[in-house]
């Protein structure tokens, strides 16, 4: 009886091991099945890369600092013209 006890437990023991190992292997396809369809999702939705982002807000702080000087330009320009216009209205 000792012996057949004994094989009985070895069996349950690799039956238990081989449970746990296809367990994880069910685990690891259904995180790379779920993993695909999130990336795949994202690139649906034309999201923009963190580099795109970089790119993006490096040439707007460009574009702002141009705009400032623009619009000091502007100013001296209309402070010329207004020197330079006669006082008197026209009909």
């Amino acid at each position: 009886m000792t012996q057949s006890s004994n094989r009985l437990f070895d069996e349950l023991a690799r039956l238990a091991t081989d449970a746990a190992g296809a367990a994880q292997g069910v685990r690891r396809e259904m995180e790379a099945v779920v993993k695909g369809q999130i990336e795949r999702f994202i690139q649906d939705m034309d999201v923009a890369t963190r580099e795109e982002v970089e790119v993006l807000r490096e040439m707007v702080v460009a574009i702002r600092a141009e705009n400032e000087k623009l619009a000091v330009r502007v100013a001296t320009l209309e402070a010329k013209l207004g020197e330079e216009t006669p006082t008197t209205p026209s009909a």
